[in-house]
């Protein structure tokens, strides 16, 4: 004979099930409208029926440094992903002495202080790159990227970037969820949780790919681990129609969409009813009422002939090189000005940027690919007065190494790399950190993942400590319980 046990239901519980719930869905309403949330609804159970996540300041939560959250200087994050590691020492961090030694190992007096375990030590490969110094600033950046540094001025590059994977999977996994373990929620999808939708119309996460292939670790790397798959981000596929199915047959009027979508969610709320707790089917609710509302807005938000001529040469599009990342740029700015929270762009899709092998030729289509969008995103920005509240951020899951690897690419380097950071209240014109002289590790103001982390969540204005979703009685924290903030990169 087997039992089966019920948990006792909670007040809330009680009262969400009582009629349907349909009291409560009412409740739900007037209250979005108004942005008054109750902290118990995002307590780690997230929405129990599924609705799409709330509107409405960060929630105070207290007993942090700084007393709980706080208004922040960003309002959205822009994240240009170069998957596959692209190598810094040939765009943004200059090492001279690579070029000096090229064609030999580490010298013998650095070697043992500065080579990591698990890295080769093959002769040096010397960088083809030109550098000069941009803006008042003089910021250096590298001739594979002229139209960026134009931008030089915006940027700040963090040059003392570490990780803690070695191989793709893992290190694209810690990029985008803090852990190279799998199964932990996505940055996009705490941003989500943590600050709510500002248009109920849109995902308040989207994910932009530039090829058919998806990154290693697939649609995990913007899954939602152990909270309600309903803050995972969404992917816009490219070309005329970027979200499958969301045009509704001409035959099919909006009443009768109306009431199919009613009768479907009438379905599965009466099939949760039995089944507490489960997050899939509360966010298949979720993504029924969303899809139904995007066939409103989301058409129009995607449409990118509405830009002028003027803008789309601006991002790229009449060049076949730079026209896919193009779209995806200046669709991200077009999701920003509607008020979606977090954009990510994949660049090089499918580990693409991993140059084991023939550096020059992939690098430079990659960067060429990328260049001109990445500038025209951030002067478009700049021009409608939007870089001061949206955070662009640059980089991969690691940079390569200096040493050489088949005779004329570079390995994987976790161990020292660069990302910068422009717009979203964040200082430009200026270095944070250093590797050493080889580019090889970080020595100086390091900063992990984590700590990258925490300091993009810092700008958005939610404190990394307090950001808590409790996952079966333990409290879980977007930075695994470690990361600080980068104050050098936040002061002027």
């Amino acid at each position: 004979m087997s039992l089966h046990y019920e948990h006792p239901w909670s007040r809330r519980e009680w009262l969400l099930r009582a009629g349907g719930g349909f009291g409560a869905l009412a409740l739900y309403g007037l209250l979005a409208g108004e942005g008054e949330w109750s902290n118990a609804l995002r307590a780690g159970e997230g929405d129990k029926l599924g609705n799409a996540t709330p509107p409405g300041p960060p929630l105070q939560r207290g007993g942090g440094a700084r007393g709980g959250h706080f208004s922040g200087s960003a309002k959205s994050v822009i994240f240009l992903f170069m998957d596959g590691g692209p190598s810094h020492l040939d765009t943004f961090d200059p090492k001279p002495r690579v070029n000096e030694f090229a064609g030999q190992p580490l010298p013998t007096s650095v070697e043992r202080v500065i080579t990591p375990m698990g890295v080769s030590n093959n002769p040096l490969l010397a960088t083809k790159r030109q550098w000069k110094k941009y803006g008042a600033s003089g910021l250096e950046v590298s001739d594979w990227y002229p139209h960026v540094g134009e931008c030089a001025d915006d940027l700040c590059v963090v040059r003392s970037c570490w990780a803690d994977g070695l191989n793709h999977v893992g290190s694209v996994c810690q990029m985008n969820t803090g852990s190279i373990l799998a199964g932990r929620p996505s940055l996009g999808a705490w941003v989500n949780y943590g600050l709510g939708t500002v248009n109920q119309n849109l995902p308040g996460f989207v994910v932009l790919l530039d090829n058919d292939r998806e990154p290693p670790g697939g649609n995990r790397v913007w899954g939602t681990g152990f909270m309600p798959a309903t803050y995972q981000g969404t992917r816009f596929r490219g070309g005329k129609a970027p979200v499958l199915h969301l045009t509704p047959p001409q035959e099919l009027g909006d009443r009768q969409q109306r009431s199919k979508i009613d009768f479907i969610n009438d379905l599965n709320r009466r099939h949760l009813e039995t089944r507490a707790g489960d997050a899939e089917l509360e966010a298949r609710i979720a993504s029924y009422e969303l899809a139904y509302r995007m066939q409103a807005e989301a058409p129009e938000a995607v449409d990118l002939t509405q830009e002028t001529a003027e803008t789309q040469a601006l991002y790229g599009l009449g060049d076949k090189a730079t026209a896919a990342f193009g779209r995806n740029c200046l669709l991200a700015r077009r999701l920003v000005e509607r008020g979606v929270r977090f954009i990510q762009l994949y660049s090089g899709s499918g580990s693409q940027w991993d140059a084991h092998a023939k550096i020059e030729e992939n690098h430079s289509r990659l960067c060429r690919s990328t260049d001109q969008p990445i500038a025209g995103l951030l002067t478009d920005l700049k021009r409608r007065g939007l870089l001061d509240d949206t955070l662009v951020i640059w980089g991969g899951e690691f940079g390569r190494t200096p040493m050489s690897e088949k005779g004329d690419g570079r390995d994987h380097n976790p161990y020292g790399f660069s990302m910068w950071f422009a717009g979203g209240g964040v200082p430009g014109g200026k270095v944070v950190g250093a590797t050493d002289d080889f580019g090889l590790r970080a020595v100086d103001r390091r900063a992990h993942v984590r700590d990258l982390h925490a300091t993009i969540l810092e700008l958005l204005g939610l404190d990394h400590t307090q950001l808590i979703y409790l996952h079966q009685g333990r409290p879980e924290r977007p930075t695994v319980n470690e990361g600080h903030v980068l104050e050098d990169v936040l002061s002027s």
